[in-house]
């Protein structure tokens, strides 16, 4: 006997999660576009002090680099959900979980401004 597969185990609507889809590539897109900065938890409610010491458009264009491969991974999760066995929700869940440990690197590293 075959194993489940994602289709046999989501509940709800398909069109609910292609519509979460399309959210977050028009969030994706406004990151990346280097606008957005509020959309990022912590530098939005950070001082004005803080927020010295970050590039802010890079900063939007790492987060939004990561929020377009949830995206992906998510689209693809919905195109090919009757293919896709169910357990490969903790692959998902583990690539999220790394895309995020990624983007708090990034975020501390490469988007901040250089001490003179």
């Amino acid at each position: 006997m075959k194993g489940k597969t994602l289709a046999d185990v989501s509940t709800g609507p398909d069109w609910l999660l292609y519509a979460v889809v399309a959210l977050f590539a028009a969030l994706s897109i406004l990151l990346l576009t280097g606008k957005g900065a509020w959309l990022i938890a912590g530098y939005n409610t950070a001082s004005e002090k803080e927020k010295q010491a970050y590039h802010e458009k890079r900063l939007c264009r790492v987060v939004g680099g990561g929020m377009a491969l949830i995206t992906a991974a998510l689209l693809f999760m919905s195109v090919f959900e009757d293919a896709l066995p169910a357990s490969f929700s903790i692959v998902f869940g583990v690539f999220v979980l790394a895309v995020c440990i990624v983007m708090a690197v990034l975020g501390n590293t490469v988007c901040r401004k250089k001490d003179k």
